[in-house]
């Protein structure tokens, strides 16, 4: 069969069309991924508190992300669909507080929030439209409170050195579920606790156990440094 003209460009649009709807619907759960404000600070790169003023000493929010069980992950999957702050104006003041940007130059977080939507919320769109995926996130955030299972187990960021099953292990224990602990380095190069991955199912509500764990390492006692 031959395709000339606008016949071919319109084969072309609907074949890339078809494409990202096919990707925006296909994954396998979610990553919810959790940062620790100190650790992001206490680099080399530093950080720079948002416009609204500095956060709060507590776990915020990275992101939602959908992702395969091979460890592969869809992004970018709906070009069409950008961020768009109205349809989460209900919820902005949350979003300040429970998922605030350390990006510099200091900014509002738009900018974070637009990457988040823009590169992982899109490929979720066929489950959770915009203001649902960014009300589940917040929703998580608050149900698994990463900061009080952890100064219940007698783990705090004073800046001291824990051991990472004990971190691990005070995790589970307060939430049900295995985390997977993500370290960067500070200043000194000591290993201190960055983010916590915990998963969710498809629809956003409800976590799981991970069916795959991201790749990397942390020393076997890390830093929580203060914030």
């Amino acid at each position: 069969m031959e395709f000339k003209g606008s016949n071919l460009i319109k084969l072309l649009l609907l074949t890339q069309y078809l494409t990202v709807l096919c990707v925006s619907q296909d994954f396998d759960f979610f990553y919810l991924v959790q940062q620790w404000p100190g650790s992001y600070c206490d680099t080399e790169n530093s950080c720079c508190y948002p416009s609204t003023g500095k956060p709060a000493a507590n776990f915020g929010l990275h992101g939602l992300w959908p992702n395969y069980k091979d460890g592969s992950y869809p992004s970018n999957c709906d070009p069409n669909n950008p961020f768009d702050a109205s349809q989460v104006s209900d919820l902005t003041s949350e979003l300040q507080s429970d998922w605030p940007t350390l990006a510099c130059p200091s900014n509002d977080g738009i900018n974070f929030w637009t990457h988040e939507w823009d590169k992982h919320g899109t490929c979720s769109e066929s489950n959770l439209n915009q203001h649902d995926y960014f009300q589940a996130a917040l929703k998580l955030k608050q149900q698994t409170n990463l900061l009080k299972a952890l100064q219940s187990a007698g783990i705090n960021p004073d800046g001291g050195s824990y051991s990472l099953e004990n971190i691990k292990g005070a995790i589970k224990d307060a939430i049900g579920f295995t985390p997977y602990i993500e370290c960067n380095v500070d200043t000194q190069r000591n290993s201190q606790l960055y983010q916590v991955y915990l998963c969710v199912d498809t629809s956003g509500s409800n976590l799981i156990e991970c069916p795959v764990f991201p790749r990397g390492r942390c020393g076997s006692d890390i830093e929580f440094p203060t914030f």
